[in-house]
């Protein structure tokens, strides 16, 4: 059972700490939410936050303003220290200070131009000897959430069956056709550093995106 703090950047709740709270939890503006806030703007029961094989995951319960992950809007994300959750007109912001200090400690080890941790998860889980003051400093870059929320390619599923290995494997491989034909239509133009694509490509990149957004609120749809 993981214990997660959530700490109130913004809205009504501001300045408050959920902390150590036990998963699951749900976060909403009803009685019996764990994490309750006075935002009418939020469900009744907003989202839940669960572990599940070592990672925390924030599920969306089809609330009706939808909820916000660094800006982006999910259905079903994994948490990582540092995580801006916005519901409503509530900022959350997700992680101890300890647990922040880690990730970012973790990343300097990181080759962030090539998207490709090198031992983020060995310092994540390390000692407690590391300070948020140092690490938001570390970095020439004034902008830390930069850093947070740069986007590095997330591992595979573990502990599928046959079936739902096959079943990536045929979706991955999908979405590699599609985008090797896309890439290989491509043209430079001389010496510049533009490229173009014909119009009917383009609007093939644009289905494709359509299609893995498709796919992505299929899979955070809440199970019946």
């Amino acid at each position: 059972m993981a214990l997660i703090t959530l700490r109130v950047l913004d809205g009504a709740d501001r300045g408050r700490v959920f902390e150590d709270v036990p998963t699951p939890l749900t976060v909403g503006r009803e009685e019996g939410n764990p994490v309750q806030l006075n935002d009418e703007r939020i469900s009744r029961f907003h989202l839940k936050i669960q572990e599940d094989q070592d990672k925390v995951v924030l599920t969306d319960l089809e609330s009706t303003n939808g909820t916000k992950v660094n800006g982006e809007n999910v259905q079903i994300w994994r948490l990582r220290p540092g995580d801006v959750i916005t519901v409503g007109r509530t900022v959350l912001l997700f992680g101890s200070r300890d647990d922040i200090a880690r990730r970012l400690a973790g990343l300097r080890g990181a080759d962030l131009s090539q998207g490709v941790t090198l031992d983020a998860e060995e310092v994540e889980q390390g000692s407690d000897s590391v300070s948020l003051e140092f690490e938001l400093n570390w970095s020439e870059d004034p902008d830390a959430q930069a850093t947070l929320h740069t986007l590095i390619p997330p591992e595979l599923p573990s502990r599928l069956g046959p079936g739902q290995t096959a079943q990536l494997a045929e979706l991955l491989q999908y979405l590699h056709l599609r985008l090797r034909g896309l890439i290989e239509s491509v043209e430079a133009k001389g010496k510049s550093d533009r490229v173009t694509v014909e119009q009917r490509q383009w609007q093939n990149l644009i289905d494709l995106q359509d299609r893995v957004a498709g796919y992505l609120r299929a899979i955070g749809e809440p199970l019946d």
